[in-house]
Parts: C-alpha cells; structure tokens; sequence
C-alpha cells in the first residue's frame, strides 16, 4: 500500500475516530496500515469529478481523421 505525502486517512474504528495526515511518502507491504488502537487505516474517498465536456479536451483520434479525409 502506498502512503502519498499530503492524503489524510481515517481508522474505521468508530469508537477510536483517529485522522491521519501523510508527512512522507512511503510504501507498505500487505495490508492497510493499522492506528494505534489496532483498526486498519483507510484512505478518506474523494469522488471523481467529470465535468460535461471533458472529452473536447483531447485531439480526435487520428484513425477518425483518415476517414474523414478519405470521404
């Protein structure tokens, strides 16, 4: 598992209700890492974000040029 330098994970013992921020970047071998009061350590979910014209973003695809041209 890696630990990036600035995510923020939360146990989810709810009794515990422990945060963490990541100072260093780090990596873990095998499972999630564990808080002190022993409950494993998730990262906090942020949704993707899709806006509604994303995909102008990127040039057309160059097989969809060749066809075009060749009509």
């Amino acid at each position: 598992m890696v630990m990036k330098s600035g995510e923020r994970w939360h146990c989810i013992n709810a009794a515990c209700g422990c945060s963490v921020l990541v100072e260093m970047t780090g990596e873990i071998e095998g499972r999630n890492p564990r808080c002190a009061c022993g409950g494993a350590l998730k990262k906090v979910f942020s949704p993707p974000v899709f806006r509604r014209m994303d995909f102008l973003q990127f040039p057309e695809p160059e097989l969809a040029l060749r066809h075009s041209v060749e009509e």
